[in-house]
């Protein structure tokens, strides 16, 4: 059963791995659940009454020509995996460069040039917890997962900002932890992160700009997630997800 559970896990993420091909069509994310998901995550579906599972989609940044989407995959109890899309080709194609992880979700993205890029994201299986980063350097072809502390705690990424490659700055909200809200430094990429202030009033920070030109928006009329970018006059439609991802059974 491990074996056959493995081998089952390795197909599910060689499928992640096949680009998805727009057609103009909603496209959908692909997605099978797991007997080892469905335990992890403590779901008590049936194929009488199976657990919807949802994309739901935060945040788009562009680099160049590239463009990445990141969010996460959940039913309406539990959050079961994060995901992060890129495409190289104004948005024809979609891949996945990283795997995804179990029980984390992903929002906030910043590039501060053509190859050095973070990504906020937290383990979201109850509550927030275990904030951390990923981190390209080579423009979103590989990324690599960072942790903000070095143990488990109850935190989640406010903002984040970067002044170039190595120096950045980062506020985490740890109310629920410690009622403080925390200002955390790098001068290493964000590799390793060092206390600034913590206080238990709002703590000043820049707001993080948004990709100009593009946004994400909900289209209740086809269940699913548009990616759209503006001419200066008009939004176009680039891609859409559909937001119904499959379900889990048992």
């Amino acid at each position: 059963m491990l074996r056959s559970t493995a081998l089952f896990a390795c197909l599910v993420f060689l499928s992640a791995q096949t680009p998805l091909e727009n057609t103009g069509k909603p496209l959908r994310v692909p997605f099978e659940c797991t007997e080892a998901d469905t335990e992890a995550a403590a779901l008590s579906c049936s194929e009488e009454e199976p657990c919807p599972v949802f994309l739901e989609l935060s945040s788009v940044e562009a680099a160049g020509n590239k463009i990445f989407l990141a969010g996460n995959l959940h039913t309406n109890t539990t959050t079961l995996y994060s995901i992060l899309f890129a495409s190289e080709d104004a948005g024809k194609t979609w891949t996945e460069p990283h795997p995804r992880i179990r029980f984390a979700g992903l929002d906030q993205i910043e590039f501060i040039d053509f190859q050095n890029g973070w990504i906020a994201g937290a383990n979201l299986q109850s509550t927030a917890r275990d904030p951390f980063l990923l981190l390209t350097t080579d423009g979103g072809k590989t990324w690599r997962q960072r942790p903000i502390f070095d143990e488990t705690r109850v935190a989640v990424i406010e903002h984040f900002r970067f002044d170039s490659r190595d120096n950045g700055s980062l506020l985490v909200d740890a109310r629920l932890d410690n009622n403080l809200h925390e200002l955390y430094e790098t001068r290493t990429g964000g590799e390793s992160w060092s206390m600034k202030q913590a206080t238990a009033n709002a703590i000043s920070f820049p707001t993080p700009t948004k990709a100009p030109g593009w946004r994400l928006r909900a289209d209740a009329s086809t269940h699913s997630f548009d990616l759209e970018k503006s001419d200066g006059a008009h939004w176009q439609r680039i891609a859409s997800f559909l937001v119904n991802a499959g379900a889990c059974k048992q």
